[in-house]
């Protein structure tokens, strides 16, 4: 079957979905895009050139276009603060939901999200884009394999020289707690689909520095620890002096108890337990071996939209459906209590308590 779509917001990240990952998806005759939505409609553009779209499908208001156009689903790639309206228009109009991270700039406005979809019984997925790019998929089926052995702990890296207003899209500057809503809610994400379980507890130091041109924290270090006993550590920032492990190009290591992984700047290499090299003085005891990269047609979101239509097909839900996306959402909100208080976060309790304040919201 092919479904039909209707794709809200078509400037900025917008953009790159209607060149590439609807387009090739529509290749494939999995989709058609039969409508458009952005406010400002020199954006539409993006729809009209890549989708093949004409001016009368495109709108600048999402309940006329959900309104008239008749689609299976709607894609969701505007601003966070944004989505919870977009998703009540399209329960109201019994469309299915796809929709970029985060589900929503808030825990409670994530968890009312799923509770209204859950209630609702249409489907809503996540592009959690990173945990599924090519680089963190090799390393996770890596450690999730035979020969690495039983992980220990994670250590991510992910820093910028994206101090100055703009570098980084002018709204971001001016978010509060930006770093963890925007940046982190990728990192922390995969990090813990690499550990394979929730997150316990998780301790976060967050922070601007004077020379940085945010409103809101943009430097972090922050320690998790979940529920199978792996732990992990994070360093995140936007003002470094340089960028050694900016977008894509994520450092991640991996210490399992037959190996270390190391993935940086999407090279991943592995040095295997050498039990006569043992020793407390010196450097590195032997050279790495380079991993070779998995290979498939299609990652990140294009894969993440392939993988939605296999839901609404039948089959499983997708790992990052709107529900099990709630855990990605907990350690964010944990993260930014744990730096306002000093002190660590059970998240668990955290999203419980969460569920059931908004639960006894929708319910009065």
């Amino acid at each position: 079957m092919t479904y039909r779509v209707i794709q809200v917001g078509t400037g900025g990240q917008g953009a790159h979905w209607c060149s590439t990952f609807l387009r090739e998806n529509v290749d494939d005759g999995l989709i058609e895009v039969v409508g458009a939505v952005d406010i400002d409609p020199e954006q539409h553009e993006n729809a009209m050139e890549h989708l093949g779209l004409d001016e009368s499908q495109c709108y600048t208001d999402v309940e006329e276009a959900f309104a008239e156009v008749d689609a299976d689903f709607c894609t969701v790639v505007i601003p966070p603060w944004l989505h919870e309206d977009v998703v009540d228009a399209a329960i109201e109009h019994d469309l299915d939901i796809l929709s970029e991270k985060p589900i929503a700039d808030s825990l409670e406005a994530s968890v009312r999200i799923a509770e209204k979809v859950r209630r609702a019984g249409v489907q809503m997925g996540i592009t959690m884009s990173h945990r599924f790019d090519q680089d963190k998929t090799s390393l996770r089926r890596h450690i999730q394999g035979e020969e690495a052995g039983p992980l220990d702990y994670i250590v991510g890296r992910f820093t910028c020289n994206a101090r100055s207003y703009g570098t980084w899209g002018a709204f971001r500057h001016e978010m509060e707690d930006v770093l963890m809503i925007e940046g982190a809610v990728h990192q922390l994400d995969f990090i813990a689909d690499m550990a394979g379980s929730d997150c316990k507890t998780i301790y976060a130091d967050t922070w601007c520095p004077d020379w940085a041109e945010y409103e809101g924290d943009v430097q972090a270090l922050v320690q998790l620890r979940f529920e199978n006993g792996t732990r992990a550590t994070w360093e995140g920032a936007k003002a470094n002096a340089v960028g050694l492990n900016g977008w894509k190009s994520d450092y991640v290591r991996a210490e399992c108890r037959d190996e270390t992984l190391v993935l940086d700047d999407r090279e991943l290499v592995r040095y295997p337990y050498d039990a006569d090299g043992e020793q407390v003085v010196g450097g590195r005891t032997a050279d790495p071996e380079p991993v070779m990269l998995d290979e498939q047609e299609k990652w990140s979101n294009t894969w993440l939209v392939e993988q939605f239509v296999e839901w609404l097909d039948g089959g499983e839900p997708m790992a990052t459906n709107v529900e099990d996306n709630l855990q990605s959402m907990a350690l964010i909100e944990a993260a930014m209590q744990s730096s306002r208080t000093g002190e660590p976060v059970e998240v668990q309790s955290l999203l419980a308590d969460t569920r059931a304040s908004v639960e006894a919201e929708l319910s009065d």
